[in-house]
């Protein structure tokens, strides 16, 4: 069974632990368990694997670094979640890497490839990714922590409960008269996007049964909100009350709302997702995601691991509130 190109995965998958767990083993980490241990000194010893000493040397080699990989850089919510990791590496000594991956799937995993060697761990924000292509990008050796991505691929992570967000949204407009909703929703293919749409018709067929939920395309831009107002005019359709996935549409949509001189909230309510802090001063009803503690929990977890700590692969979910402000009245 000795092979000469034997590689850490294969030692992985004979000693059926992590790649990650083969390599703490190996380097003689103190939270390996000795059992496990064991099974991956024998496997390595059976397939006749070698590690290489230069990989070896930067797998030791600590920089103090944690990449971070974000869909984008620009817009209050990334400012937010940068801001919660960043107050919290400087205060454990480290400091951050950032990345640009933008929504194409290549990129993406361009720049997730292109940390290896420079960060101890990484911070992966991909919704828009698949598992697959997800699984594919991360290198296998790196601790990493992903946030609002897919979480069946044996990884650590974090997920926002968008579906319960969204419930309490419909729920709330609804008990206030609100019957004739429009979800504008994110993106095709993003994990945030596709809950939070597919929340908003669970939520609709109870507490709302018999009535046509609407839907509309956005891509969590503020223009795509201002869109859908012109879409929904144009077709001729009744609404009182707007759903967009996120705070930015939902402002666009205000803005085109006040265009057409429709007032918020008395003819239309209005809400988002995210509570951004613009959307605090303009008085807009929305979920609130803790985003800049969501940000430096993904952190903390990580670096966490990298002193010593077991990094499980279990996915913590965060708890959202529905924050009541003028946009649907009081």
């Amino acid at each position: 069974m000795r092979s000469a190109s034997a590689t850490i995965r294969d030692v992985a998958r004979v000693a059926e632990v992590s790649v990650a767990s083969v390599s703490r083993a190996l380097n003689g980490h103190s939270s390996v368990h000795p059992d496990t241990r064991a099974r991956v000194v024998a496997a390595a010893k059976t397939l006749g694997y070698v590690p290489h000493a230069g990989a070896r040397s930067l797998s030791m080699a600590r920089t103090h670094a944690i990449g971070v990989v974000l869909p984008d850089l620009h817009g209050e919510f990334f400012s937010e979640i940068v801001r919660g990791m960043d107050r919290e590496v400087s205060a454990r000594g480290y400091h951050l890497l950032l990345s640009n991956m933008h929504a194409d799937a290549a990129l993406a995993a361009q720049a997730i490839r292109s940390m290896r060697g420079r960060v101890d761990g990484l911070i992966v924000m991909a919704p828009q990714l698949d598992a697959e292509g997800l699984d594919d990008a991360l290198p296998p050796d790196l601790p990493a922590v992903l946030v609002n991505a897919h979480d069946d691929i044996g990884r650590a992570g974090f997920r926002v409960d968008n579906a319960a967000g969204i419930a309490a949204v419909v729920r709330h407009l609804v008990d206030g008269g609100r019957r004739k909703l429009v979800h504008v929703a994110g993106p095709s293919g993003n994990i945030d996007a596709g809950e939070r749409r597919e929340g908003f018709l669970t939520a609709m067929a109870e507490h709302a049964p018999g009535v046509e939920p609407v839907v509309i395309e956005g891509d969590f831009r503020e223009a795509s909100g201002a869109t859908a107002v012109g879409l929904l005019r144009a077709r001729g359709l009744a609404f009182d009350g707007i759903v967009a996935a996120n705070d930015m549409m939902a402002l666009g949509v205000m803005a085109a709302l006040r265009e057409a001189d429709i007032a918020v909230p008395r003819a239309v309510a209005v809400t988002g997702f995210d509570d951004v802090p613009l959307a605090r001063y303009l008085g807009l009803t929305t979920v609130r995601v803790p985003i800049a503690d969501m940000g430096a929990r993904a952190v903390a977890r990580l670096i966490g691991a990298l002193e010593d700590a077991p990094l499980t692969d279990d996915v913590e979910t965060i708890d959202t509130d529905l924050v009541v402000r003028t946009t649907t009245g009081s």
